[in-house]
This record gives C-alpha cells, sequence and structure tokens, in this order.
C-alpha cells in the first residue's frame, strides 16, 4: 500500500524516511555527500541530523545543478509540506512546460537521494536548514525573487489595519486577524478574482507592480505615498515591513508571474557547441607536437636551474624578478613560464634544496624522468597537471591580506581545480572525434552544472528599490540598476597580461579557461579538440574514426549541437596509472625520433634538423650556445662555449673526435682551429685560493696581466717570478681574467685542475605537493558497506522496543543505556539463554566507550557472557561486569 493510501505510513521526520531506505539508496547518500561518513554515524538518527547541520547542506546545495537548485528554491517558497502538483505548478507555470515536466522527476529524485527531501509526493518537504537558507527574507533575498506571504508579512500588523485592508479589497469583515488573512491570501490565490482586481488598478499602480515582480521585492515609500502606492497598499497589494518599506507579497508576485517561482526555468542543460571540427589525425599530430614542445620547455627550465636556481623567498617562493628572468630564458611570457614551473614542482621534478641559502633546483626525480621514454614522461607531466590543486593562473594576483601570490608560493591550492579540469576534458571528449568546441559553450555548460553561489546566491537589498510618490521632477517609481560585467580574454594572454577571466569570483569559470589554455599548450588538446591521447588520459573510450569523405576542414561547423553524455565515474588511483600509462603509449609513436648527428656550418654554428639524442643534445649544450629555436635548434661555437667544455674534463682531441663523429658534413676549418686556439690557452694560467693566486710557468704572461689596466679591480701583485697573488676570490678572479681575454683554469689545494659539473646541484629526495581534497574523499564500495552495515546495527540496537526491566529500567529514554542490578542482569541473561530470547544490553568496553547492542544469549558462566551479536553480526563474548543492564525486546 502506498503513502498516499495509507497516510499513517508516511515519515514523520527524516531520521524516519531514512530508516525505510535500503541499502543501495543509504550507499547513494553516502556516495554524493561523503562528509556524513566522516567519522561514521552511530545510528540512522545521528545520520539525519548530521545530514540537516548547515555545513553539510550548504555543501550538497553547491554540488546540485542549476535545474536542481532551482527545484529545491521552488520548495523553499511552496508551503511545507507541498504536493507534487505544487512544485510543478511553482516551475512550470501555470500555462506549462512539457521540459520542466520531463525533468522534474530526476531532480526530486537527486534531492531526494542526498536527503535534502524526504516525505511522499503529496508531502514533500525540504530539510529545515535548506529551507532557511533559500527562503526568502529581508537580508537574504531568494534567489526566486520572491517576498514573504501575506502572513508572514502581516504577521505585526494590527488587527483593524487588516480589517481595513480586507474592506477596501472587495472580501467580507471577519472576527479575527486570522481569517481576514486567509481570506486575504484566498483573494490573491484566485486567479478570476486577482485578474478582477487588477482591472480595477491604475496604470500607475501596475507599473509599480511590474517592477517588483521578478524582484528584488522591497521597496521604499514616503511618509506620504502617491496616489499609485496607496491604492496598492490599501488593498494589501504591497505590505508594509518597516517604516518607509514595503513588501510584495509572495501570493501577488505569483499571480502576476502566471505562477512562476522563477523568470527563466532551466531544465535542460545548454549543449556544448562544436565549433569547428579538423581530421583527428591533423589534431593527434598538432598535440603530439605540443607535447614534445612541453617535455622540451621542462627539460630547458631544469637545465637552467642545474647549479642551483632562483631563491626561494622569505614567505615562500618565486620572486618576480627570477619569474620574468625564467620567463626570457624560456621566451615565453611570465604566466606561460609560471605554469611550466609549476608543472615540474606537481610532478615532482623540481623542489627547493633545504639549505640556510634556501634555492630550487632538480630533484633526484628529475634524473630518473629523463632516462624514461618520452612517452611515459608525457604521462607523469600530465598526470600531475590532471590532479594538481595549485592553480597558476592565480600567480600575480593578490590574496585576502592583499599579498601577491607568487609562483611556488603559498595560497594557489584550489581544491576545485581537478574536478574542473577533469570535467572540462569529459566535455570535450563527448564531442566528435576530431571536434573543438566553443569555449563559452563549455563555460555555460559548467555554470548549468554548478551555479554560482549555489547556496546563498544572494545580495543585499541594495538599498530596498525606491517606490516612492514624488512629483514628476523628483524620483518616480521603483529605480532599478542593472548589473554590468564584461569578459577578458580567455586563458594566458600572449602579451603576458593577466588573466582576470571575465566572470568576477566565479572560479570554476577561470579554472575552464585555464584549463582549456593548458591542455593545448600541454599537448592534451590539439587545436582545440581533445587529442586519442588526451581521451586515454581521462579514460574516455576511443571513439569511431570518422571517414575520409565526412567534413575535415577547419572551418567546418558542425551541423548540431552535441549533448555530452553525464560524467563517468572518477578514476580509482590504479585506474588512473593504467589510463596514463596508455596515453603515453599512444603519444610515443606521434613523438619525433630523435637525431644522432648534426649538421655543422662554415660560420662555427650547428643545425640540429630536429630533436637529438640525449647524450649528443647534453654535449652539445655545453660545447655551443643555442643560438636559435624552432624546427631546427641552430648551435654557435664560440670561444667561451669551447672553453666551457674544457673546463667539463673535454680536450682538444675529444671535441675533435666527437664532431667529426656526429656531423654529417665535414668539420669546418675554422671551427677547428677556435678549437685548437682555445685548448693551447686553456690551463695556461692556474687560479688557486690565497685569497686567490694565479701561476703561470710563462712570466711574460704575468708581465702582461701587470701592465692590463683592466686588472686594477682584481688587486693583483707579484709573490714570485710565476705567482701572482689577488684580493678578490677564486671565481672573480676567474671571470675578471676571462674578461681581459685569457683562458684560466681553477686548480685545487693539490695543483689539479677543477673539472666543472654543470649538472652537479640536485635536492634532496622530495615528494611531489599533496592535492588539497576538495572535502572528504568519496568512500569506496567495501567502506560504504561497513559503514552500512555500522549504522544499521547501530540504530536496531537505539530503536528496537523492549520490555522494560526493573525500575531503572523502565525510565530509560530512547538513546540511554538500559540500567539494572547485577542481579537482574544476571537472571534475565540466564533465562534468555533457555529461552532462545534476544536481549538488548549497554555495554561500556575498556576504554569507557559506551554502546548499545542486540544480542541473543548463548552461554553464561565464569563472568562472561557468550551471545551473538546482531548489531557486529558475529558471536562475541563480553564480561558481565561492564554491562551496564539488560531489557527483553517486545513482541
Amino acid at each position: 500500500m502506498s503513502t498516499e493510501e495509507n497516510p499513517a505510513a508516511a515519515p514523520r521526520s527524516l531520521a524516519e524516511a531514512l530508516r525505510g531506505r535500503d541499502d543501495v539508496s543509504l550507499a547513494a547518500l553516502l556516495r554524493s555527500r561523503p562528509d556524513l561518513i566522516t567519522p561514521v554515524p552511530t545510528d540512522l538518527t545521528q545520520l539525519a541530523t548530521r545530514a540537516g547541520t548547515r555545513a553539510s547542506v550548504v555543501r550538497a546545495l553547491e554540488h546540485l545543478d542549476r535545474f536542481t537548485l532551482q527545484t529545491a528554491q521552488a520548495l523553499a517558497v511552496a508551503p511545507d509540506p507541498a504536493a507534487y502538483d505544487e512544485l510543478l505548478g511553482l516551475l512550470a507555470g501555470d500555462d506549462g512546460d512539457p521540459a520542466v515536466a520531463a525533468a522534474l522527476p530526476h531532480a526530486l529524485g537527486v534531492l531526494r537521494e542526498q536527503a535534502l527531501v524526504w516525505g511522499p509526493d503529496d508531502r514533500l518537504r525540504l530539510v529545515r536548514t535548506a529551507r532557511e537558507l533559500l527562503s526568502p527574507s529581508p537580508q537574504h533575498p531568494s534567489p526566486t525573487g520572491l517576498g514573504p506571504t501575506v502572513r508572514e508579512a502581516t504577521a505585526g500588523m494590527s488587527p483593524g489595519r487588516i480589517q481595513e485592508i480586507v474592506a477596501t479589497a472587495g472580501l467580507p469583515s471577519t472576527h479575527d486577524p486570522v481569517s481576514a488573512v486567509a481570506a486575504l491570501t484566498g483573494l490573491f490565490n484566485d486567479p478570476e478574482r486577482m485578474s478582477a482586481l487588477l482591472d480595477q488598478a491604475p496604470s500607475e499602480s501596475v507599473e509599480v507592480l511590474e517592477r517588483l515582480v521578478w524582484g528584488p521585492p522591497y521597496g521604499q515609500v514616503t511618509a506620504e505615498p502617491a496616489a499609485r502606492l496607496r491604492w496598492l497598499l490599501d488593498r494589501g497589494l504591497l505590505l508594509p515591513t518597516a517604516p518607509g518599506t514595503v513588501v510584495l507579497p509572495r501570493e501577488v508576485a505569483l499571480r502576476l508571474r502566471a505562477g512562476r517561482a522563477h523568470r527563466t526555468t532551466e531544465p535542460v542543460p545548454p549543449p556544448v557547441e562544436a565549433a569547428t571540427a579538423h581530421r583527428p589525425q591533423v589534431v593527434d599530430a598538432t598535440a603530439a607536437g605540443q607535447a614534445y614542445t612541453a617535455l622540451a620547455t621542462v627539460e630547458e627550465l631544469l637545465k637552467d636551474w642545474h647549479e642551483g636556481g632562483p631563491a626561494v623567498l622569505r614567505a615562500g617562493g618565486l620572486s618576480v624578478r627570477d619569474l620574468k628572468r625564467t620567463a626570457v630564458a624560456l621566451d615565453v611570457t611570465e604566466p606561460v613560464a609560471a605554469f611550466w614551473v609549476e608543472l615540474a614542482y606537481a610532478a615532482g621534478l623540481l623542489a627547493s634544496d633545504g639549505e640556510a641559502d634556501e634555492r630550487y633546483a632538480a630533484t633526484p626525480a628529475y634524473d630518473e624522468w629523463l632516462e624514461r621514454p618520452a612517452g611515459e614522461r608525457w604521462a607523469r607531466l600530465a598526470t600531475a597537471w590532471l590532479a594538481a590543486t595549485r592553480t597558476p593562473g592565480l600567480v600575480g594576483e593578490r590574496d585576502a591580506k592583499d599579498r601577491t601570490l607568487s609562483a611556488l608560493g603559498p595560497g594557489l591550492d584550489r581544491s576545485a581545480a581537478p574536478e574542473v579540469r577533469h570535467r572540462v576534458l569529459t566535455l570535450l571528449a563527448a564531442l566528435p572525434e576530431g571536434a573543438a568546441p566553443a569555449a563559452e559553450s563549455v563555460l555555460a555548460r559548467l555554470r548549468w552544472e554548478r551555479p554560482r553561489g549555489g547556496a546563498r546566491r544572494r545580495a543585499a537589498p541594495a538599498g530596498a528599490r525606491r517606490a516612492q510618490g514624488q512629483p514628476a521632477e523628483g524620483t518616480r517609481g521603483t529605480a532599478f540598476r542593472a548589473g554590468t560585467g564584461g569578459h577578458g580574454a580567455p586563458g594566458y594572454p600572449a602579451d603576458g597580461g593577466r588573466d582576470t577571466g571575465g566572470d568576477g569570483d566565479d572560479l570554476r569559470s577561470r579554472l575552464a579557461r585555464w584549463t582549456l589554455a593548458e591542455a593545448e599548450m600541454l599537448g592534451v588538446t590539439g587545436r582545440g579538440a581533445l587529442a586519442a591521447h588526451g581521451r586515454a588520459l581521462i579514460g574516455a573510450p576511443a571513439p569511431r574514426r570518422p571517414k575520409e569523405t565526412e567534413p575535415t576542414g577547419p572551418g567546418d561547423k558542425l551541423p548540431v549541437h552535441h549533448r555530452p553524455a553525464p560524467p563517468p565515474p572518477a578514476l580509482s588511483p590504479a585506474e588512473q596509472a593504467a589510463a596514463a600509462a596508455a596515453a603515453g603509449r599512444l603519444l610515443e609513436p606521434l613523438l619525433p625520433e630523435p637525431l644522432d648527428h648534426v649538421l655543422l656550418q662554415a660560420d662555427l654554428t650547428a643545425v640540429a634538423p630536429g630533436p637529438l639524442e640525449r647524450p649528443l643534445a647534453d654535449m652539445l649544450g655545453v660545447l655551443a650556445d643555442v643560438e636559435s629555436k624552432g624546427g631546427a635548434t641552430v648551435y654557435r661555437f664560440t670561444p667561451g662555449s669551447v672553453r666551457r667544455a674544457l673546463d667539463a674534463g673535454q680536450s682538444a682531441a675529444d671535441l675533435h673526435a666527437f664532431l667529426a663523429a656526429r656531423s654529417r658534413t665535414p668539420v669546418p676549418q675554422p671551427l677547428a682551429y677556435l678549437i685548437d686556439d682555445v685548448a693551447r690557452r686553456h690551463g695556461h694560467l692556474r687560479v688557486g685560493a690565497a685569497s686567490a693566486y694565479v701561476r703561470c710557468d710563462d712570466d711574460a704572461v704575468l708581465n702582461e696581466i701587470m701592465a692590463d689596466k683592466r686588472a686594477d679591480g682584481l688587486g693583483l701583485r707579484r709573490l714570485a717570478p710565476t705567482v701572482l697573488a689577488a684580493r678578490t676570490d677564486p671565481a672573480g678572479l676567474l671571470e675578471g681574467l676571462r674578461a681581459m681575454g685569457f683562458a684560466p683554469a681553477a686548480e685545487s689545494a693539490e695543483g689539479d685542475v677543477l673539472i666543472a659539473r654543470a649538472d652537479a646541484r640536485r635536492t634532496p629526495p622530495r615528494t611531489p605537493p599533496e592535492p588539497v581534497p576538495d572535502g572528504p574523499p568519496v568512500p569506496d564500495d567495501t567502506l560504504l558497506a561497513a559503514a552500512i552495515r555500522a549504522v544499521r546495527a547501530g540504530d536496531l540496537a537505539a530503536t528496537a522496543p523492549r520490555k522494560p526491566v526493573g525500575g531503572d529500567a523502565a525510565g530509560a529514554a530512547p538513546g540511554e543505556l538500559p540500567r539494572t542490578t547485577a542481579a537482574d542482569t544476571l537472571a534475565t541473561l540466564q533465562a534468555a539463554v533457555l529461552t532462545n530470547d534476544t536481549l538488548w544490553i549497554g555495554y561500556v568496553n575498556a576504554e569507557g566507550a559506551a554502546s548499545q547492542r542486540v544480542i541473543a544469549p548463548i552461554r553464561v558462566e565464569g563472568g562472561f557472557v557468550t551471545a551473538y551479536d546482531h548489531t557486529a553480526d558475529e558471536v562475541r563474548t563480553y564480561p558481565l561486569h561492564r554491562i551496564t543492564g539488560v531489557a527483553e525486546l517486545a513482541e
């Protein structure tokens, strides 16, 4: 029998409604609201109480889509309880809306599943906290724009004034204000009588109502209202709420709105529009090129910080000057440089060294990362980006304390970032393969799925709207001022400017814009469309490849708006690792094969026509300077670069052999002469610590140095025919002599030449930064099953009907432990063993924690009772002295 047929079967509270759910329904509730399971509640009454707390309800409301939230908002202004047809009328209006009627059962099901609404269809109740959050009040106008009911607005009005309003509205007088308010409410709820009343209204009065009908419903009046306002006040169409303030009653507004609680109801999510289409092969190739660039950029960044990167600010993070220097080194804008720095940090390739003079440097994990195949290296970067809560797009902005947010510094974590990134990529994956979306349609979809300020999207009355009767030259009627706002450029601006997001405080929209830009830079997308390895990264199935006859041009418009599928469940860590590995395998064949040769040219340059093998690239990076990048990298050999290779331990013969083996063209004579000339002078001078000294077997060279005016700042003096001492340190002496055109070499205290290693600086082992979770994690099936079992067991113990035993137990209130004497407890347990009865006991464990249990005693001996514990679903033994009392369960 349904609850409609048997009203007594309807739940009287949320706890009773939860008690009537099955395990599947309870699991859905705990999965959608994981904060309810932390910690596991003792019974369903505690679960219901926790589900009605303000923090939990606000969090649940903020995770509703727009139409489901509109349904909750409509329930907040509906009678309590409300029937299903009343709710449908508030959402669809008097004329009805088939789309609303089709979508309402699902929205109501979501609210019921999340325990925000309970009760049968004829008695729908919004939980009290949600009603308080969403119902209108003068301080917090309702998102519907509706005001208080007639009964609420007339609560402080004198009975005489209420009778005057009733009489002026054409209603018979009553004997008490309650019936008078009821009669006035009935008038406003009657479409025919309300239409007849409004037909009598002056046009100026109707204009005032039209200004207030969609909210805010409050206005201000003078002590002597104009005639058009007086006509409305006398008939209760406007009601005073405070001196000088009037409000449009809810019933009147709904009649003027044709029954609608919202001006625009959005039962269907806006589709994600596919703006352009490309051949999937073009998308994959473009994305692969971006992925290769991403790997090269991260390598270049960390190679630039090999000898110790920038210093760490006292408050943490990278200084503005160091970020600019990094951007120049990478040849990108500062926001893009911040993205690459944060990406390397999130992947665990970059960290601070923890020294007294703390600096950033590569971690040991970077060396391991370099040895992996390119596909695996990209997968690690992409996985770290997808899960990171740090948001590089915020770098350069200011926090709540007006402090500038710096790269690698605190304050950049936004817990919503991983969910938004994954959702954006999922929306792209739902489009046809090769289709690039219109960015605004993606943002519109995200705004529908998570309306901004879901629980409290309210503004102050904004100086309640004026509706005062003034002369024509004064303020006339009610004045409204519409909000303004513009949209900034999405993504990372090419000119290095900051992205305002164009959406004020709508963080999700800004995160979505950044996601689209970052996915393109990282190579997850190509030409705006999701690549095959990008689909694999989020675990999306590979779609069918389109035929060659289908639209493939970059400007082709897709004929229909594609509606994305529902979001898939989040991947487990093991599934995410498998998806990342699959993405790396898909990307690997698309990346260019590294070359083992270069092309030497007579102008002291070498051209690398593609990516180089790592040993070749590392050696060439020491021997030459990068002059230009692009499809082909150009290296230039200079005396300084050749000296750098000699400082690293190479000899002239080694360099000649290396170039001859790695060049597809003959080694040019100018390059051979350059190497020999630098090698001939390299190490001829020796610099050590005196503070510093210079020694040379050729005293003529030392005489030349002493005679050079550029050596005045070095503080040199002769100690011996072949030794000079200096006041500066060895590093400064080396730089000074090299600036003078010499090629000195540093030596140790034993007189050996020191070999400089460019990649010697590494931090101690570091772990990547942990993402900041967006609330408690979603429990897995095992935890859900155990939690539901524990909750039901505790509820069974708390609600099982029992017979009183003794005076103390007879007075035990629900939830309290039973209290019986030791003799009564022992006698009842022994009798239950003989009769196979089930008992309710109170038990205190060794830690002092009290609990209620339902047991079936099996054996009582030696001061212990062995029983089948229904709450734990197993046989247990309890000491008798820890049992507070016992009671028999009722039939």
